[in-house]
């Protein structure tokens, strides 16, 4: 497992383009059949992927947790970004496509992904915080998300939240979590964007072209820098940084989030004149 400590706002404004990436951007995620981890110091969010092409991939805890077993004092979150999945917890089987997300509740011992097709694996994005309270495991397909309609064609920011982990969906400790859609012809995801400095927030861009890349930018409103992101990348959002993209073809993302509240639309937002 790798581990991250993020850097201040002041450090952040002084730092070269590869110093970003190198602090921000996570490039090392869904490897074919590995669990891949990286343990930031921002709210002890774990990010990581677990791709099983060949065999089943039982996820395992790690010295940094000091803990027996993965789940004993975290929950979990995992959204399918690949083909046909299964996930089995405690004896407890899901069959999980793509799209489709699954809550691990504290407490939680035995975690084993596997693909219905290893030629076509499951991709599984796995976002996890610590917990204080066990809540049960859950299963949510892309029917069970809360929609929400934002943006429009006119400022090219048309876009559809599906929220699953959430007070009003599947409920859990801190974890929120969720993926976009941008719509046909829009490129901007979170524009005019906002801040919210009770949580921080990881994105996973996902389902970009090969040839495509998103511009995600970040940083405070009045000192930000870009990072070029690719398909199946991941970022670290401190809660001090604004968090916004814009593609050079149709993308999605998944973003999650951690810390003081779960209320989604705790926001400061910004407008556009604000951005420097």
């Amino acid at each position: 497992m790798e581990v991250r400590y993020s850097p201040d706002p002041v450090r952040f404004s002084r730092m070269t383009n590869q110093e970003i990436r190198d602090n921000f951007l996570i490039e090392t995620l869904f490897k074919a059949d590995t669990i891949e981890m990286v343990y930031s110091d921002v709210d002890r969010a774990i990010i990581g992927s677990a791709v099983p092409a060949d065999k089943p991939l039982t996820l395992s805890t790690a010295d940094e947790l000091r803990a027996e077993f993965f789940c004993k004092r975290r929950e979990l979150g995992v959204l399918n970004a690949g083909g046909e999945g299964a996930i089995e917890v405690d004896g407890q089987s899901f069959d999980i496509k793509k799209l489709e997300c699954l809550y691990i509740g504290r407490g939680s011992r035995e975690i084993t992904f596997s693909s219905k097709n290893g030629s076509e694996p499951a991709c599984f994005y796995l976002l996890s915080y610590p917990a204080h309270k066990e809540y049960p495991v859950k299963h949510a397909k892309i029917e069970d998300a809360l929609q929400a309609h934002l943006g429009s064609k006119d400022t090219c920011n048309e876009r559809t939240i599906y929220k699953y982990i959430h007070p009003d969906g599947i409920e859990s400790c801190q974890l929120v979590m969720g993926f976009t859609e941008i719509a046909k012809g829009s490129v901007w995801n979170t524009m005019p964007p906002h801040l919210h400095p009770r949580r921080m927030e990881a994105y996973m861009y996902f389902d970009i072209s090969k040839e495509n890349r998103v511009f995600h930018f970040m940083g405070k409103p009045d000192e930000m820098r870009h990072i070029v992101v690719a398909d199946k990348q991941a970022l670290v959002s401190p809660s001090w940084s604004i968090h916004s993209g814009a593609g050079t073809s149709g993308y999605r993302f998944c973003w999650g989030m951690g810390g003081e509240n779960q209320d989604f639309n705790d926001m400061d937002h910004l407008g556009i004149d604000d951005l420097k």
